[in-house]
């Protein structure tokens, strides 16, 4: 019985821990809209208020509405340098933050 009670401590402690770890690296759409009017609005189109890009980037929307879109390789890709972007050094959350937001122009 000690043993039975043992494992189920040690699984609620890990449920717990699990928990808090979510709700820590939970992806802010609005921050990450404000990081996207920081940092991405000079290439692409981020807000529907926004008269145009002055680049040739595909606006937000449009990565939003891709069949293949997933918020999780859009954190990625924005933490790894890519030649046609400057290197922002996003931190894991404001990455997750942005991609939240391009998720919610879907």
């Amino acid at each position: 019985m000690r043993r039975h009670l043992q494992r189920i401590g040690r699984l609620l402690l890990f449920m717990m821990a699990s928990h808090a770890a979510t709700a820590c690296f939970a992806a802010d759409p609005g921050q990450g809209e404000i990081l996207a009017k920081r940092w991405c609005i000079g290439c692409h189109l981020v807000a529907a208020d926004q008269k145009a890009a002055t680049t040739e980037a595909p606006p937000f929307a449009t990565i939003a509405r891709r069949p293949n879109f997933d918020p999780a390789k859009i954190e990625l890709f924005l933490r790894d340098p890519h030649p046609k972007m400057p290197n922002m050094s996003l931190g894991r959350a404001e990455a997750a933050d942005i991609a939240a937001y391009i998720a919610t122009l879907r």
